[in-house]
């Protein structure tokens, strides 16, 4: 089997005359590792998250997950696709149905694609909501009676109880506190690690890309500027907007660190 789980190749996307919102891209992510997509606003990121997922249409290129044309499928084919990649976004109150219960949300998918019967998808949603650190009383409460941070443990829990080969998240963490983001962030990186996932992960925040990706891709305008490894971006960017958007960042210490470097040389 490739390596290559996912295949972006020439995708582009244009909303109006002549503007395009994604530009060509091409890209690989392979088995296992995390590809973490940075950029500003408006540089398309979302988008191309939203192509490789089925939900956006391209004007052009083509997407392979596991060797699938995403866009082509049909049938068994489709279901497949569907099956074997699961998405978290932004804000998972606006994913969740508000009339449901939590163990409803999570029993969907399962009966969606004829897994188990009652009694094991109940077992399953209980050890799922385990392995995102939720009680499994959390199955009887509704999603507005649970945090920000809850749901979006629920939102993990829901894209990982069908053991999928890919996980799409796009800005999971942006509308989190930074003590319940860096707990978020935690149980991303175990969840993914234990399960041998494959996941594009989306953010303007480079910190947060730097701390769960293997490989990052920045992004400008709605094409891909300089895609390397995450030490090589952050330590060594290429692309005179990657160092841009880096300088870009707060640093409290930058101007101490300098002053100390001018201090020490002879």
């Amino acid at each position: 089997m490739s390596d290559t789980v996912i295949q972006v190749t020439g995708l582009g996307k244009s909303f109006t005359r002549g503007a395009k919102a994604v530009d060509g891209v091409t890209l690989a992510v392979e088995r296992g590792e995390t590809l973490g997509i940075v950029g500003e606003s408006g540089s398309g990121k979302s988008t191309l998250l939203r192509m490789i997922l089925r939900l956006i249409r391209p004007s052009e290129g083509s997407v392979t997950v596991e060797g699938r044309d995403v866009w082509n499928a049909h049938g068994a084919d489709l279901k497949a696709v569907r099956r074997g990649m699961q998405a978290i976004f932004q804000d998972p109150a606006s994913s969740f149905n508000p009339r449901q219960s939590i163990g409803a949300i999570l029993a969907a998918p399962l009966q969606v694609h004829g897994i188990g019967d009652e009694r094991s998808r109940a077992a399953l949603i209980g050890a799922t909501l385990e392995r995102v650190g939720l009680a499994a009383s959390t199955v009887s409460r509704f999603p507005h009676q649970l945090s920000g941070g809850q749901r979006q443990r629920i939102a993990i829990a829901r894209a990982v109880i069908m053991k999928p080969a890919v996980v799409l998240a796009d800005e999971p963490t942006s509308a989190l506190d930074v003590s319940v983001q860096a707990q978020v962030l935690q149980l991303f990186r175990e969840t993914k690690r234990e399960l041998g996932l494959t996941s594009v992960f989306v953010s303007h925040n480079l910190a947060v890309i730097r701390e769960v990706s293997d490989r990052v891709a920045v992004m400008r305008l709605g094409r891909v500027v300089e895609i390397g490894s995450a030490d090589e971006i952050f330590t060594a960017p290429k692309s005179e907007y990657t160092r841009a958007l880096i300088d870009a960042v707060p640093d409290p210490f930058r101007r101490f660190r300098a002053t100390a470097d001018q201090r020490t040389t002879p």
